[in-house]
């Protein structure tokens, strides 16, 4: 059976990882889906440093737009960050009639109406459990085994890397700046840790937007 082509946009942290966890459980992945699904091409910037040693037949590019208009790619996985080219680079995967999943909280906080109305008017998906509660499959949870349900409140951590930071730093004495290197060494917070320390992430997932996307989504 054909397998399912995944084009792999951010060869990082989180991108290394989901390419390591997709090559080390192909054989129960295909088992489960019924089908292989393997990630067939890789972009990112800096591919010397961060291009996987082990991708086989995995091609890698430092053009991440070639990477959604590739007729062989079924699903685009976005995992740059930011606001500016990854929309571009989703929209284009959608306009390409490609299913997207993303990890991007702060792209579906400032434009998650238009990525979910262009995916809506393609007849495509976008999955973006892996922004939500760190991962954890909360948004198939409510949409699925909890539709007759009304939810009236939620309450958990907002930030996991700032409340890392804050217990270690309380706990153990520590300096802040000695907390926050070893998060990163950790892969708690990112290189750049900007949007984590600053708060920018906890305001994305405050936001009104996100809740109008999720919402929306229900109407895919």
């Amino acid at each position: 059976m054909k397998p399912i082509n995944v084009g792999l946009l951010g060869i990082g942290t989180v991108g290394g990882g989901t390419y390591a966890v997709l090559k080390r459980n192909a054989e129960e992945i295909t088992r489960r889906a019924g089908r292989p699904i393997q990630v067939s091409i890789v972009a990112d910037r800096d591919l010397g440093t961060d291009a996987p040693t082990d991708r086989g037949s995995c091609r890698v590019t430092d053009d991440a737009f070639a990477v959604v208009s590739d007729p062989e790619v079924d699903i685009v996985v976005e995992l740059i960050g930011g606001y500016g080219v990854a929309r571009a680079l989703v929209l284009q995967a959608i306009a390409n009639g490609k299913h997207v999943v993303t990890a991007n909280k702060a792209l579906l906080a400032k434009h998650g109406n238009e990525i979910f109305a262009a995916a809506q008017e393609k007849g495509v998906m976008v999955a973006f459990e892996a922004a939500v509660a760190g991962g954890i499959p909360i948004i198939k949870a409510l949409r699925e085994g909890l539709t007759a349900n009304r939810i009236e409140w939620i309450a958990g951590i907002i930030n996991g890397t700032t409340n890392f930071i804050l217990s270690e730093m309380r706990d153990k004495g520590l300096s802040f700046d000695a907390v926050l290197k070893e998060a990163q060494r950790l892969g708690y917070a990112e290189a750049d840790p900007t949007f984590d320390v600053e708060g920018v992430d906890a305001a994305h997932k405050l936001s009104h937007h996100v809740g109008d996307c999720l919402w929306q989504l229900d109407e895919l």
